[in-house]
């Protein structure tokens, strides 16, 4: 069986590697797409916390269901599926408390364990999605757009709230598009040009700021001097991160969806003063991936302009560089067996 193994920062290498066993209450999933996250290029570059090496890749998955036993899912051989990539232990306090996404005992797919940049993987059954009527493209994003939404919802964002989307990357981007749709004005700020043109065209964004060219001047003028009252920071940037206490309007709230490895620290007085609400928004709950695939379902949520760059598994190691600089100008790539 073919795999892609990370073997340290900087070095990727396809390897023959033993088919895997499948386990009882788990199934045999043949992967057909891989959509490469912010998460694989940090990882690759060396700068993903909670990450050791080696390690197998890829938590943004599509595959069909090789061979599976009896399930209350009604899941069966050759259904297409999405796979939920955390996997929680089901009693600590968080999972107790239906906050499997921050589970005590997380095992991500592809971060902390070995993930799905190979052609067949063993998945446990409950961490299965049947997708038919979906696309291989729209099961593999299923993912990282449900970490957007997760965002969204765990800020409580109310209709006519305007907000701030900091970071244009496919993970801002799924913020921008589900805060639309709970009915916020939305002010995505990047350092790329072409990125805030693509968030008013796709994301369908209602103004940009350049992060570059007096952002807080920008924000307070379109703001009416109030500031937004959510901003979301899906950046992972330490600067960006720290800045954007100086953006939320008093009484509001600072969502940080991205994260560094650095401390992050603020101004005591301005966060008292603002009576600010600092959340931190980690991976996706089964709620929210079903809220995105009823997106996807109805046309509300399109992948197709998403999705900039697509190459064959074999050919990827030769491409992987690349993706990594700005002129690639890569939103999203999908990996293809």
């Amino acid at each position: 069986m073919k795999s892609i193994v990370c073997e340290q920062p900087g070095q990727l290498v396809l390897k023959e590697l033993e088919e895997p066993v499948v386990s009882e209450g788990s199934a045999l999933v043949a992967i057909r797409r891989i959509g490469i996250c912010g998460t694989d290029l940090h990882a690759y570059q060396g700068k993903q916390p909670f990450f050791s090496y080696p390690r197998i890749l890829g938590h943004e998955l599509a595959g069909t269901i090789e061979q599976i036993g009896g399930n209350d899912q009604g899941l069966k051989a050759g259904d297409q599926v999405s796979i939920i990539p955390y996997m929680h232990c089901g009693s600590c306090i968080a999972c107790r408390n239906d906050k499997t996404n921050c589970c005590t005992d997380m095992q991500v797919f592809g971060v902390h364990i070995d993930g799905g940049m190979r052609e067949r993987v063993t998945v446990p059954i409950s961490h299965l999605i049947q997708t038919n009527g979906l696309s291989l493209e729209q099961s593999a994003l299923l993912e990282p757009f449900s970490i957007g939404r997760h965002a969204v919802r765990r800020s409580e964002l109310r209709a006519g709230e305007v907000v701030l989307v900091i970071g244009a990357g496919p993970i801002g981007l799924g913020v921008m598009v589900f805060a639309k749709q709970q009915g916020a004005t939305v002010i995505a700020m990047d350092v790329n040009v072409e990125r805030l043109a693509f968030c008013k065209q796709w994301a369908e964004a209602d103004y940009t700021v350049h992060a570059l060219q007096e952002p807080g001047a920008a924000i307070a003028a379109l703001t009416g001097g109030d500031y937004p009252t959510v901003v979301y920071d899906a950046t992972g940037n330490l600067h960006s991160m720290s800045s954007a206490f100086e953006y939320v309007g008093h009484g509001g709230k600072l969502v940080y969806v991205g994260l560094v490895r650095e401390e992050i620290t603020f101004n005591d007085p301005e966060f008292h003063k603002r009576e600010m609400t600092l959340m931190g928004s980690r991976n996706a709950t089964l709620e929210d991936f079903g809220q995105v695939m009823e997106a996807m379902k109805d046309g509300s949520l399109d992948v197709g302009a998403y999705i900039t760059h697509r190459v064959p598994f074999t050919e990827m190691i030769s491409r992987f560089d690349r993706w990594l600089l700005p002129e690639e100008k890569v939103i999203k790539a999908i990996v293809e067996l």
